[in-house]
């Protein structure tokens, strides 16, 4: 079994390329325009479906026609749209991107619809929690039902993988009992609340998340790679060194990667490695959805990185020779 729970958000993203980010009150002429769909949970169902795994996607939509695309989006992709809800009388989410030419990005998104998924909706969870392998969760929608969906997994003893995007404070509760944990560098600070400047407030930083019960620690850190902690092992791992030119998706597709790793029984070193390559491939293109790799072009990828490695070993040899 490969089975994926996903509760979490949607957005229609729309973005704007821009060659740098304009200053409060300037107007700054942009590139083309692009519409995708967008949103952290669904783009997490996406890179996940993309690679193989069965996904079900649980989410709130609103009344109009972005819901209606998202959902036969989704139905494109393989996900299993059937929980998720119409909101008649609420807006889809909507974010507004601009894209600097460094690949970074600047987001403001209107949640609309997917604020509105409560607990009182979620009739069915434990149905989909038991056939699931990994519940994979962000923080796009309300806490409330994230902590409702989280404390049901628990009781199930399945393994919850968090990703505490946007940034925000936790529960002493909700941390206890994860799985795993996946903020970035910025989410990391906030969920400490102290900066993370170099490898050693990294440990300390995983080292007390884990105090508070979270099995498995990753902090993922852009272009300088991921960390990794739990209780047997602590490592920094680099990342392949590829030409950015859109970075809006790549947390998305790490998490949705990742997950489908851990449900095939690949151990954190090959999991991490494989989500990496993934948000590798993802951050090369533009768009968020659009931008995740099916398992062919990761598989390819990782080839293409263990040759490489193997045509340097042997340089490197017969130079000593």
């Amino acid at each position: 079994m490969n089975n994926i729970l996903i509760v979490g958000s949607n957005n229609t993203d729309m973005m704007v390329k821009t060659s740098r980010f304009p200053r409060e009150g300037e107007t700054v002429l942009g590139g083309n325009f692009l519409m995708n769909q967008g949103g952290k949970g669904s783009n997490q169902a996406v890179a996940a479906a993309r690679l193989g795994a069965n996904v079900t996607f649980i989410s709130k939509v609103g009344g109009d026609v972005f819901g209606q695309q998202t959902i036969e989006t989704l139905k494109k992709e393989g996900v299993d749209t059937s929980q998720i809800l119409v909101d008649k009388n609420a807006a889809s989410g909507i974010a507004l991107i601009t894209v600097n030419e460094k690949g970074q990005n600047n987001i403001v998104v209107a949640s609309g619809a997917n604020m509105n998924l409560q607990p009182a909706d979620l009739e069915l969870i434990d149905k989909y929690i038991l056939l699931a392998d990994v519940i994979l969760l962000q923080l796009e929608i309300p806490m409330e039902t994230v902590e409702y969906v989280a404390e049901k997994a628990k009781k199930y003893g399945k393994k919850i993988i968090l990703n505490p995007a946007p940034a925000t404070k936790l529960s002493d509760k909700l941390l206890d009992g994860l799985y795993l944990i996946t903020p970035n560098q910025s989410e990391a600070e906030v969920l400490i609340g102290t900066e993370i400047t170099d490898e050693d407030p990294l440990r300390r930083s995983a080292d007390l998340l884990r105090l508070k019960g979270v099995k498995n620690v990753i902090f993922t850190l852009g272009e300088k790679g991921a960390y990794f902690s739990n209780n047997t092992q602590s490592k920094l791992i680099d990342p392949p060194r590829v030409q950015v030119v859109d970075s809006t998706a790549a947390g998305d597709v790490f998490n949705g990667a990742l997950a489908t790793a851990i449900v095939n029984g690949k151990d954190f070193n090959e999991s991490i490695e494989f989500a990496m390559n993934a948000a590798s491939i993802s951050v090369t293109r533009i768009g968020a959805q659009a931008a995740a790799p099916t398992l062919k072009e990761v598989e390819d990828f990782s080839r293409y990185l263990k040759n490489r490695v193997e045509d340097l070993e042997d340089i490197s040899a017969n130079s000593i020779g």
